[in-house]
């Protein structure tokens, strides 16, 4: 989608961290300050709900637990969608925490969905085609 052009003023310290992000992404300003703002819009409409760079890049996450809410949402429909059965699956999570990331499906289906359909498509051939060392033999 383009991008509509806007004049912002920063605080200081707020350009020279995006600048800092910038920089150690290799990814360009502008590109660094519109994924920061979408986060901070998701974070605000889902609260519970934070983002992580890992492996496969930035990713929402419940808040204190570190699970994808991917991975919540995968369970969640394995199992009928029934809250009773996640709340003794996670039994760990707070109901709230839970109930962030229905919301965060609930207003982002189409990222859920596609993240549980890249996880599923993972087999065992795949795997060894990705991670040669372990097909390796010793």
């Amino acid at each position: 989608m383009p991008g509509v052009q806007k004049s912002l003023r920063l605080p200081e310290e707020t350009l020279k961290e995006i600048e800092q992000i910038a920089k150690e992404t290799g990814q360009d300003f502008s590109s660094i300050a519109k994924n920061l703002l979408q986060e901070a819009i998701i974070m605000r409409r889902c609260p519970g709900i934070i983002f992580v760079e890992g492996t496969g890049g930035r990713r929402a996450r419940l808040a204190g637990a570190g699970i994808e809410v991917w991975e919540i949402i995968s369970a969640y429909r394995s199992m009928g969608q029934d809250f009773n059965r996640l709340k003794s699956a996670y039994h760990w999570l707070s109901a709230e925490q839970l109930r962030a990331a229905l919301a965060y499906c609930s207003v982002y289906p189409q990222e859920i969905d596609q993240l549980i359909d890249q996880n599923e498509s993972w087999d065992e051939r795949k795997v060894k085609e990705r991670y040669l060392f372990l097909s390796a033999h010793s």
